[in-house]
C-alpha cells in the first residue's frame, strides 16, 4: 500500500459527509493506515507514513488540524507559525517524544526525509454550510518565518524608541531583529531565580483575509458545502503531475468513481502565485 497527502485526501472524500457534522476534528474517522502517528495536543496532529524508495509518493507528510465554528473563518495558530516544510528533526528530538516513538513503531526511517511538506485540514461554518480545505502551507507562509518575526518586532521596537524619542544605529537594530528572527529565541520557558512563576513568551498567529481560503468574498470559487485540496502549482506541466498523483492515489484506494465526481480548477493567490484545487460536494 502506497502513503501520502493524496491518498489521504482521497479518504477524506469517501468520508466527506462526516465534515457535516458538528463532531471535532480530531473524533474524524481517519484511515489509521495511512498515518504514522497521531498527536497530543502538540503539532502535528497527523503525520503520513513514509514510502521509502517511492519517486512520485514519498509519503511523511505533516497536518494540523484547524476547526472553528465562528463563521468561514480559520482557527488561530497557537504557538506554531504556519508554513510550508518543517524539519522533522526539531519535532522528534527529545528523550521522550511521542511523535517519534509512534513513528518509529509503524516502521518508518524517520530521517530518510528529514524535510517535511506541512498541509492544514480546515473546516468553517456559517449557519447550516461548511467548507473543508486540506490546503498547502505556502498559503499561509508567503514570507519567510524569520522576516514575519524580525519585520514584526522591529515594528514593535520602532513604536518604542519613538515614543521614547530615542533611536539606534542602523547596525545595532539589524543586529537585534537578527537575534529576534528565530522562535525559539524567546519561546523556551525562562526560569528566574527567587520568582514563584516560570514565563514563557508565546506567538499567535491569525490568518488575513486575503489568505483565508474559507472566506468567500476573497476566494469565491470555494463554494458552500465542499470539500478542496489545494496545492501550490506554477505551470502547465505541474499541474498534470498533480492530477495524476490524485487520480493514481484515487484508483489505488478503489474510489476511482469518487474521482469523477472531484472538479480541479486553478486558484489565483492574493499573495503567493496559484495553487491547483481539487473539489467535491458535501453531499
Amino acid at each position: 500500500m502506497t502513503y501520502s497527502i493524496y491518498h489521504f485526501f482521497a479518504d477524506l472524500c469517501e468520508k466527506k459527509e462526516e465534515f457535516l457534522w458538528e463532531n471535532k476534528l480530531e473524533d474524524f474517522p481517519f484511515d489509521k493506515q495511512i498515518l504514522s502517528c497521531v498527536g497530543d495536543g502538540k503539532f502535528p496532529d497527523l503525520a503520513i507514513r513514509l514510502n521509502d524508495g517511492d519517486e512520485q509518493f514519498t509519503g511523511g507528510e505533516l497536518i494540523e488540524l484547524k476547526d472553528s465554528k465562528r463563521g468561514y473563518s480559520v482557527a488561530s495558530f497557537n504557538s506554531t507559525i504556519p508554513t510550508g516544510e518543517k524539519d522533522i528533526r526539531k519535532l522528534t528530538e527529545g528523550k521522550t517524544n511521542t511523535i517519534r516513538t509512534q513513528m518509529q513503531e509503524a516502521g518508518n526511517n524517520i530521517l530518510s526525509l528529514p524535510v517535511r511538506q506541512v498541509f492544514y485540514l480546515v473546516r468553517g461554518r456559517r449557519q447550516s454550510d461548511v467548507k473543508a480545505c486540506l490546503v498547502h502551507g505556502k498559503f499561509f507562509e508567503t514570507i519567510p518565518v524569520s522576516t514575519l518575526i524580525s519585520e514584526s518586532f522591529g515594528q514593535a521596537l520602532e513604536e518604542r524608541l519613538n515614543q521614547l524619542e530615542e533611536s539606534l544605529s542602523p547596525a545595532l537594530k539589524q543586529k537585534l531583529l537578527d537575534i529576534f528572527s528565530e522562535q525559539e529565541t524567546f519561546s523556551k520557558t525562562r526560569d528566574i531565580d527567587e520568582a514563584s512563576v516560570k514565563l514563557r513568551f508565546r506567538i499567535m498567529t491569525g490568518v488575513k483575509a486575503e489568505a483565508n481560503i474559507l472566506n468567500p468574498n476573497q476566494y469565491p470559487q470555494i463554494g458552500d458545502n465542499t470539500l478542496n485540496f489545494a496545492v501550490p502549482c506554477h505551470d502547465g506541466t505541474e499541474q498534470n503531475q498533480q492530477q495524476n498523483k490524485m487520480r493514481y492515489a484515487f484508483e489505488e484506494m478503489r474510489y476511482a468513481d469518487l474521482f469523477s465526481q472531484v472538479e480541479v480548477f486553478s486558484l489565483q493567490h492574493h499573495f503567493n502565485g496559484k495553487f491547483l484545487i481539487f473539489q467535491t460536494n458535501l453531499s
